[in-house]
């Protein structure tokens, strides 16, 4: 009988309160919708990450001397920088650019993209090199750090620079949607504020009655709590179908040629689902710990 009249009387509120309630869902959607798209872009980041870091190189240049003098890296000072490099814990495989080799990839490169500066580059501007891939991405840095200054070498090319600013774009996102995620946050509390509070005052006498006959606080107030996390739920549950409708017309479509090119990490469906939860849980935690402070220090 209690259940029912819980029930009752929160489906009641809903129907009272009808323009407020659906604010207050589809303000909790889009607060939640925006978390989840930053909660999406971190999974993406750090999956991309992991493709980057698992093919990133370094480029060891070798100084003009060295390479007028040794074209093909015959000789020490570069068979031996070649020979500690491939010795060296971590590393995968290292391997050698003759000055004529990147002389002719360098100039194919600009056949393709400004043939008519092509004929101007001139074969003296390149260098030999030893590019270096690691197996251990996690040693990249000590490697470069302990060979940058060797004999021979002239320079050095750390890629890691080149993710970091790609991911520095990503990071800008997730920041971006965190903090209208958040904005948006103390809109919906205020929202949860006003229409338990206004709730409660439609219903005034009839609370009034039951704490009369006996009625304890908790279970006058019980449906105005619950009201507020109904509606919470369905703000969530539309939140994760907006998630999927993101997937499949905005990652999937605007992102497409960076997942072909295996450049950044796909969002798939199980991403949407494991954020799915937190979504809820969220949206939960939001409504019930507002419609308490609520019911607590403003409604008596």
């Amino acid at each position: 009988m209690r259940v029912n009249f819980i029930i009752g009387e929160v489906l009641n509120g809903f129907r009272r309160n009808i323009t407020m309630t659906v604010a207050m869902i589809l303000t909790t959607a889009i607060t939640l919708g925006m978390l989840g798209g930053g909660l999406l872009v971190i999974q993406m980041a750090n999956k991309s990450q992991k493709i980057f870091l698992d093919r990133v190189e370094m480029q060891f240049f070798i100084n003009d001397a060295v390479t007028e003098k040794d074209p093909n890296c015959h000789e020490a000072p570069c068979t031996t920088l070649r020979t500690d490099l491939e010795s060296e814990p971590g590393v995968g495989s290292v391997t050698f650019i003759s000055q004529e080799q990147a002389f002719e990839t360098a100039k194919e490169s600009w056949q393709k993209e400004s043939p008519e500066l092509a004929d101007f580059i001139r074969k003296e501007a390149y260098q030999g090199a030893l590019r270096v891939s690691m197996a251990d991405p996690d040693r990249f840095g000590e490697v470069l750090d302990k060979y940058r200054t060797a004999e021979g070498v002239d320079g050095v090319l750390d890629q890691r620079e080149l993710v970091k600013r790609i991911f520095s774009v990503l990071d800008g996102a997730r920041n971006a949607a965190f903090t209208i995620a958040a904005v948006l946050a103390v809109a919906a509390i205020l929202l949860i504020v006003n229409t338990i509070q206004i709730a409660a005052y439609t219903r005034r006498q009839e609370v009034s009655i039951m704490r009369l006959v006996g009625a304890t606080r908790w279970y006058t107030q019980l449906p105005f709590l619950l009201e507020a996390v109904v509606a919470a739920i369905v703000g969530s549950l539309l939140a994760v179908g907006g998630l999927f409708v993101a997937k499949t017309y905005f990652f999937d479509n605007a992102l497409e040629d960076l997942y072909g090119v295996n450049i950044l990490a796909r969002i798939t469906a199980s991403d949407v689902w494991f954020v799915s939860p937190w979504l809820v849980l969220a949206g939960v935690v939001l409504a019930g710990a507002t419609g308490y402070g609520t019911l607590r220090f403003y409604v008596r």
